[in-house]
């Protein structure tokens, strides 16, 4: 899909994962930090019922091959403790950019995310579990690449504040079926 002007990460993604035609609809980073061999493991979880299966750096079983930058774990983090405070409780990676939908859930979801950013996962993330779909965390093999687009001046306010408006749609009732 051509995608010019670049409107973000979460516009692109939504956008593929409307025009998807698969049962399953996975998407992965395009530096291929986790390794696109892990993919069995994210069909694995989908085949045996669960809704959406989501790779993690952060469970025990994961295996981080090149760690990111000291002050981009920290942020990483912190980021998350912001997650479960404000928008989904129980996921420890919501950021890892390696995610697995079945079709119709995929359609449902995307339809609803309007997050154009770096968090559109955990607005997706949440839309699911306002939803009630069933989300399994999976560990997956992760290799730093060091040309990351997050700016970590800039992005994490701009993360808050996207964290924030979740939690503001949600009140609302912007993701109710």
């Amino acid at each position: 899909l051509d995608r010019s002007p670049n409107m973000g990460k979460g516009f692109s993604v939504r956008q593929g994962c409307l025009e998807a035609k698969g049962n399953y609809i996975i998407f992965t980073d395009a530096d291929l930090s986790t390794p696109i061999d892990e993919i069995e493991k994210l069909l694995r979880c989908l085949e045996d019922g669960y809704d959406i299966a989501i790779g993690s750096r952060a469970l025990k079983e994961s295996d981080i091959q090149i760690r990111q930058a000291w002050y981009r774990e920290v942020m990483g983090k912190i980021f998350n403790l912001f997650v479960q405070t404000f928008a989904i409780k129980g996921i420890k990676d919501t950021q890892c950019g390696f995610k697995g939908f079945k079709k119709e859930v995929a359609r449902k979801i995307f339809q609803m995310q309007t997050i154009n950013g770096f968090s559109f996962d955990v607005e997706v993330l949440y839309i699911a579990s306002m939803l009630s779909y069933n989300i399994k965390e999976v560990p997956v093999r992760w290799l730093n690449r060091a040309d990351s687009k997050v700016n970590p001046l800039i992005h994490p306010l701009q993360m808050l504040t996207d964290l924030i408006m979740i939690r503001f749609r949600g009140l609302k009732g912007a993701y109710e079926r």
